[in-house]
């Protein structure tokens, strides 16, 4: 059997802060125009990718996952561990915070969410909230408790193409007019702290985790990652980060780049411009917007063209 990228369909989530940049930037097919988060490269139970070509068209990444391991190089881990999303934040995302891999799997069943972002798009003015100002453990329970938002949320600037990596326990909100590429371990565990008071369809407040919150905050400001860059024929590869649980990169390409696989696989989504992937006797054409997997069973292959990718692997 030819060995084949594994192309994707994958599902939109509408969210209460969502809009419609997902169908104006990448001419996505969007349910509605409150649209938050398009799920592109996930096994995660609340929105599987289902395999769109080759042999294991119909099949979802998490069963594809379970049997057939060879594809991600007979991993230890059974949870497929990485998640790629689009999101667009029309409105403030809530303040929250993820747990960490301990707390996750005692008390919500699975992995915590160490993620980080890249800045696809953002109107003059936008920032994010990025870490917080309190100095011990009780300045940070009373400020929360009294709602004092203005001292305890650190406010940071953003334009296109700026990166930050929020590991678990960092205080954080995407505020409007942003749109990222995330790319986190596969959980949907979210603790809100602050929802700026708003109300849903129904008229109700969405449920805080305060409690929950505190026991997996961080002290002190998060630390962004530092890229680094290397310029070789045809391409500019930027490491964005690089940790346990990720490696991140930026690849700027003009041309053909021939390229071997160093990981036990690799996620990649088009963000830029378009080209060709080349695989043995196989071209898929590829464009601003496409995301896909290059699994084990590929050893080497071209990319060809003008264009931008996001590439991450465990």
């Amino acid at each position: 059997m030819a060995a084949e990228p594994l192309f994707l369909t994958s599902t939109m989530h509408e969210k209460i802060w969502g809009g419609d940049r997902l169908t104006k930037l990448f001419n996505y097919d969007i349910p509605s125009n409150h649209t938050g988060e398009y799920w592109a490269i996930s096994a995660h139970p609340n929105g599987p990718s289902v395999i769109a070509n080759g042999p294991y068209k119909g099949q979802s990444l998490d069963q594809l996952y379970q049997k057939q391991p060879a594809l991600f190089g007979h991993p230890d881990s059974t949870v497929f561990p990485l998640l790629t999303k689009i999101l667009d934040a029309n409105d403030w995302l809530s303040v929250q915070v993820h747990p960490d891999d301990a707390y996750g799997l005692k008390h919500e069943g699975e992995l915590g969410k160490t993620e980080c972002w890249y800045i696809l798009h953002a109107e003059q003015g936008a920032e994010i909230i990025y870490g917080h100002e309190a100095k011990s453990q009780t300045e940070l329970e009373s400020l929360i408790t009294t709602g004092q938002w203005d001292k305890l949320l650190t406010h940071v600037p953003v334009q296109t193409g700026d990166f930050f990596f929020v590991p678990s326990g960092t205080l954080h909100a995407i505020g409007p007019g942003i749109v990222i590429l995330e790319t986190q371990q596969s959980s949907d565990t979210t603790y809100r702290v602050y929802d700026f008071d708003r109300k849903d369809d129904q008229g109700n407040l969405r449920p805080l985790h305060i409690q929950q919150s505190l026991d997996v905050l961080s002290i002190g400001q998060p630390e962004n990652s530092t890229p680094s860059v290397v310029t070789l024929d045809n391409v500019t590869l930027t490491t964005l980060v690089a940790n346990p649980f990720f490696t991140v990169e930026k690849w700027d390409i003009s041309g053909m780049v021939s390229v071997k696989q160093t990981a036990p696989y690799l996620l990649v989504s088009v963000i830029n411009g378009n080209g060709q992937l080349k695989v043995g006797q196989q071209t898929h054409p590829i464009t601003m917007g496409d995301h896909f997997i290059l699994p084990n069973d590929i050893k080497e292959w071209d990319f060809d063209g003008s264009m931008t990718l996001i590439t991450s692997h465990i």
